[in-house]
């Protein structure tokens, strides 16, 4: 009896591409980077931070006080 020939070469339907993981991490790598310029972008466009408004105590001052009143005139 002899025993069946074993072929230790895969079919070429088989076949994995090399380095699947190294592809794999690069892609996803590259989303995050992707992922992290857009919400800084977004951040940047709509959140960033606005100038300070003038708190010096003369602006304040001028911003509680009174308006003036412009005197009506005559109705007919």
């Amino acid at each position: 009896m002899s025993s069946p020939a074993v072929s230790s070469v895969p079919p070429e339907g088989l076949r994995t591409p090399p380095r699947p993981l190294r592809r794999l991490t690069l892609e996803l790598f590259g989303i995050v980077a992707l992922k992290i310029a857009a919400l800084a972008l977004i951040w940047w466009v709509v959140f960033a931070p606005q100038p300070k408004p003038d708190a010096s105590p003369g602006a304040i001052a001028q911003r509680l006080a009174p308006t003036v009143h412009a005197p009506p005139e005559a109705q007919p």
